[in-house]
């Protein structure tokens, strides 16, 4: 689910693998994103997201559209959690949580990051600059240039 939920951002963000955690009779992985997302463009990834989970069928429990701390929450048909959480310095930050499971091992993410590998308690905040997701837009601005696309 965090594969094909990042995956779906264009253009891409760089991400690191966060904690795993395990409850009572759950599981949950996360993902820090270590790209800057600005505040203007914090809507949009927010968009690509709920479209993403809502064409996957996810059910979209909770938006709390704030420009500073946006966050999202979903339920998967299988009964997964998944958060999208906007936090300190604007890093985003993806979680998923398993229904009640059965307790076991818990096995190590697989997915191999697309940037540095921080230790766990060591990641620090957004420092990877995209030409989209880190742009400061003017208020009523398009992004382009002066003169641009004219």
């Amino acid at each position: 689910m965090l594969d094909a939920t990042v995956g779906a951002v264009v253009p891409e963000i760089h991400w690191v693998h966060d904690k795993t955690t395990s409850g009572s009779c759950d599981v949950s992985r996360r993902r820090t994103v270590m790209t800057i997302i600005s505040g203007q463009r914090r809507g949009a990834f927010l968009g690509v997201i709920q479209r993403f989970w809502k064409a996957h069928d996810y059910d979209i429990t909770t938006v709390h559209p704030s420009r500073e701390h946006p966050r999202m929450y979903a339920r998967s048909p299988e009964g997964f959690g998944i958060s999208l959480v906007f936090g300190y310095k604007g890093q985003a930050f993806f979680e998923v949580a398993t229904p009640c499971v059965t307790k076991s091992d818990v096995a190590e993410p697989t997915s191999v990051p697309n940037g540095p590998a921080y230790p766990l308690g060591e990641i620090p905040t957004p420092n990877v600059r995209s030409a989209f997701w880190s742009a400061e837009v003017p208020v009523g601005g398009t992004g382009r240039g002066e003169g641009e696309g004219r």
